[in-house]
């Protein structure tokens, strides 16, 4: 057997056995977590500074910007959910993990026990184990769910951000902008610099500053218009990507006031960021997750913006709010083409349909039952949203990205 072969098939057991695990659903909670990285001899303290995002929305764009931000030092990055490649989620230094490294790290997380945890909490031991073997100055982590009890927070982070505040993950969450607002700010810990960001409902901002102030932080940013307005041009088109930006130069001046980043052109990092599936331009189609009505609503007016209506290609979770979606979406679009990702969490297509049907009822709206079916029939220009899962194939169909040989994302349904 060649190396390369099995360093695939490797890969791919690696990716049957978190499949495996997305039987466990989503637990939130540290304790296993923390158990789990002692285990390993705490890679979580060996990641460089730590710099911990969380919030409903902006979260990737904010990490991209900082990465890109402080470049000048060894930085790594893990986010989630993956487009195409579980890969995707761990980046360092500009590059996605190896399938050797990552398979290396899971299996040191498979002996320590690791194999009845969550798929998250799996993925993100594996990610830590990685990070503190590469010796990076800066760790840039993303908050997976919620915050206060995401895996991702038993690391000891000296810079925490919440970009923002917005409905979402209600039934996980809670079902009010002050419950979800708590859960977000559960990253926040005694002596951190915190960063609110302006990417959410403005009605969450003091819920976050009362938080932020209960924590006991050592210094707290708020985002404000007059920070938002001293950004340089930024490279991903929108209002809310210069709202992202200001946050991650916020985090910059952080970095640099602890001594970890050096001096850096920040125009020219900003006008070069590049972040997949966020307003990603690919020949006359328009990729863009929004997964969310917030994240609905910036799409809309940046598409408002740029004087642009195109066919809408749309693949929406059938756990979102649905009809919010569409009511935000349905004005810009010239026509809506209602389609599936190939995950069971995806809404039918003719259910799909029929929430556009009623919320915009002189619209032609069609269906399809996969993306490549949808693309063949979509006129030019086209815009594919509702989801990351939905972006994450397109960009293999349009783009050949890399994708994996088996589908594998997180669960939507929480356990106890």
């Amino acid at each position: 057997m060649s190396s390369k072969f099995r360093q695939q098939t490797e890969y791919r057991d690696l990716l049957a056995r978190l499949l495996s695990a997305r039987r466990f659903g989503i637990k939130l909670g540290l304790d296993r977590m923390r158990e789990l990285l002692d285990r390993l001899g705490s890679p979580d303290r060996q990641l460089g500074t730590v710099v911990h995002v969380g919030g409903t929305n902006g979260k990737g764009s904010t990490v991209a910007m900082i990465a890109k931000l402080a470049g000048n030092a060894r930085v790594a990055t893990y986010t989630s959910p993956h487009l195409s490649s579980l890969r995707e989620r761990i980046v360092i230094d500009g590059a996605m993990i190896s399938e050797a490294a990552i398979v290396a790290a899971a299996e040191r997380v498979e002996e320590a026990g690791g194999g009845e945890l969550t798929f998250f909490e799996q993925i993100t031991a594996i990610a830590m184990i990685a990070i503190a073997e590469a010796n990076v100055d800066v760790t840039v982590l993303e908050v997976g769910l919620g915050g206060r009890l995401d895996a991702t927070n038993v690391v000891a982070a000296p810079i925490a951000v919440v970009t923002g505040v917005a409905m979402d993950h209600e039934a996980i969450l809670g079902d009010s902008l002050e419950a979800i607002a708590a859960e977000k700010a559960g990253i926040w810990k005694p002596g951190q610099r915190a960063i609110i960001g302006a990417s959410g409902e403005p009605a969450a901002v003091p819920f976050l500053v009362e938080r932020a102030r209960e924590a006991g932080v050592a210094e707290l940013t708020v985002i404000g218009r007059a920070e938002i307005d001293r950004v340089p041009h930024v490279a991903l088109p929108g209002e809310h990507q210069r709202a992202n930006a200001a946050t991650a130069l916020a985090v910059l001046d952080q970095l640099q006031a602890l001594g970890v980043v050096a001096a850096v052109d920040r125009a020219a990092a900003l006008a070069a960021v590049h972040h997949p599936g966020r307003f990603e331009v690919i020949g006359d189609v328009i990729l863009d997750g929004a997964h969310n009505p917030h994240g609905a609503r910036a799409l809309a007016e940046t598409l408002r913006q740029r004087g642009e209506r195109p066919v809408l290609v749309i693949a929406v979770s059938s756990d979102k709010d649905v009809r919010a979606i569409a009511s935000v979406l349905a004005p810009v679009a010239s026509a809506v083409i209602a389609t599936r990702y190939q995950q069971d969490r995806a809404m039918d297509p003719a259910a799909l349909a029929a929430v556009f049907r009623e919320v915009a009822p002189g619209l032609a709206i069609e269906t399809a039952p996969d993306l490549a079916s949808a693309l063949a029939i979509a006129p030019r220009p086209a815009l594919i949203a509702g989801s990351l899962f939905i972006v994450g194939e397109a960009r293999v169909l349009l783009a050949g990205a890399a994708a994996d040989p088996m589908l594998v994302s997180d669960p939507s349904t929480r356990t106890t």
